[in-house]
C-alpha cells in the first residue's frame, strides 16, 4: 500500500477539545497533517483533547498557524477546499486532488460567508436531510477526508 499523505486537514479556531482530538486521531490513522489555525478554544495540553486522541498523538503531524493568511502564504501553490453547509457543490461530486487543504470552520459559526462566496469553485457541502442543521465537526472531517482518499485511489 502507498504511503498516505495526499491531503491536509485545516481547522479554523476549533472550540471543542474532543472534536479536535477525534480529528487528530483521524489524521493519525490516514497519515494526514493537521493544521490548527488561529485562536483555539482550548490548550493543546487539554486533558479532553488528549483523551479523544488517545495515545495516537505521536502519529499526528500537528502544525499551528496564527491565521489563515499565514497558512496561505506558506503554501502559495496549494488548493484550498472550503467546507460549508452554504456551498452549492456536494463533497461527493467535487473532484479532489492530491495536495488539497480541506478547511473546516469553528463549530459554532463555520467559515465566514465571504470566504465561501469568493471561493465558490472550491467550496463543498455534505448533504444533510431533514431538520438537522449541521453535522459534528469530527464526523464531517471523516466523511470528507475518506471521500477524498477514495477519489484518488488511496483506499485500496
Amino acid at each position: 500500500m502507498q504511503p498516505v499523505i495526499p491531503f491536509n486537514i485545516v481547522l479554523i479556531e476549533p472550540e471543542i477539545p474532543p472534536n479536535t482530538g477525534n480529528i487528530a486521531r483521524l489524521c493519525g490513522a490516514t497519515g494526514t497533517p493537521l493544521h490548527l489555525v488561529g485562536k483555539l478554544g482550548f490548550s493543546l495540553d487539554d486533558r479532553y483533547l488528549k483523551r479523544a486522541g488517545l495515545d495516537y498523538w505521536s502519529e499526528v503531524e500537528v502544525i499551528t498557524w496564527p491565521d489563515l493568511a499565514s497558512l496561505w502564504a506558506a503554501n502559495p501553490d496549494a488548493r484550498f477546499v472550503y467546507t460549508s453547509k452554504k456551498a452549492a457543490t456536494s463533497h461527493a461530486t467535487f473532484r479532489f486532488k492530491e495536495g488539497d487543504f480541506i478547511v473546516f470552520g469553528k463549530e459554532t459559526k463555520g467559515l465566514p460567508d465571504e470566504l465561501i462566496e469568493v471561493n465558490q469553485d472550491t467550496s463543498i457541502r455534505i448533504p444533510i436531510f431533514g431538520k438537522v442543521r449541521s453535522l459534528n465537526l469530527s464526523t464531517a472531517a471523516g466523511i470528507v477526508l475518506y471521500e477524498a482518499l477514495r477519489q484518488v485511489g488511496r483506499l485500496e
